[in-house]
């Protein structure tokens, strides 16, 4: 009788290996990154009222992306990328958005495009990406009609990552700034340092509640811990700053919810 190997070994699915090549790419990027609590307790106040009288579970990723799209809209210079020897900066906001699906049995990140996301309402990109998390395929790139991707060989993935990049049409369909959500599944306060090709790309991370005073009195208050990641050969530190202080507050007052 042979022995027990003592382990499995299972081939890496084409899911993993894309990651792997985007994570290897990605790296060689000159990017800063910021850490910042935001108090959100008054758009959770707010979207808990709206379930309490509809019944529908608003998206807090949803809310992130419609005040980031706000801010980008004020700050034009950011929704670019480098194409050669030149700055592209694009007409409209499209904000990719990373989306956990289960595809043949893995659970993945796959990214839409919320294409002119700065004329869009909270309700309007709420709908959208609920729409596509309930999209059903046992394909990578369903969403986006871009299964084709899975054709790519393994060798030429960090290339076809790093040609993507620096193209037009792509960074129209995915657009240069991003959100990805993964930290809001933990229960401490925990910040993500993320990899990815977005200009501006917000990582949102857990809730936690907090104590603090105002107006004379000890309250507690939900922050949601943000890292915002910045490509440092278009973003300096101090537009990167004024960038995050208006996007804090545009997501703190909850207006956009309204």
């Amino acid at each position: 009788m042979e022995k027990e190997k003592g382990y499995k070994s299972i081939p890496l699915s084409f899911n993993r290996r894309a990651v792997i090549a985007s994570a290897t790419v990605t790296k060689e990027k000159n990017v800063i990154h910021s850490f910042t609590e935001i108090d959100i307790t008054e758009p959770r106040r707010l979207i808990k009222r709206h379930f309490e009288k509809t019944g529908e579970k608003l998206s807090l990723t949803g809310y992130i992306v419609v005040c980031l799209a706000q801010t980008i809209k004020d700050h034009p210079d950011l929704n670019s990328f480098i194409k050669g020897k030149r700055l592209i900066t694009l007409d409209d906001v499209t904000i990719s958005v990373l989306i956990e699906r289960e595809i043949a049995g893995e659970k993945v990140p796959e990214p839409i495009g919320i294409k002119k996301a700065q004329e869009k309402s909270f309700d309007q990109i709420h709908k959208e990406i609920r729409e596509a998390k309930k999209k059903k395929s046992d394909k990578l790139g369903s969403l986006s009609e871009q299964v084709w991707i899975r054709l790519i060989p393994s060798f030429l993935l960090r290339t076809f990552i790093r040609l993507a990049d620096k193209n037009l049409k792509m960074a129209k369909r995915y657009g240069k700034v991003a959100v990805t959500s993964v930290g809001m599944f933990s229960k401490d306060a925990v910040w993500f340092i993320p990899h990815g090709s977005a200009t501006v790309l917000i990582t949102v991370g857990s809730i936690s509640k907090k104590v603090v005073e105002r107006e004379g009195k000890f309250v507690a208050r939900e922050h949601l811990c943000i890292t915002a990641s910045f490509d440092h050969d278009i973003v300096d530190g101090a537009p990167a700053s004024r960038f995050i202080n208006q996007l804090s507050e545009t997501i703190k007052n909850g207006e956009l919810i309204e």
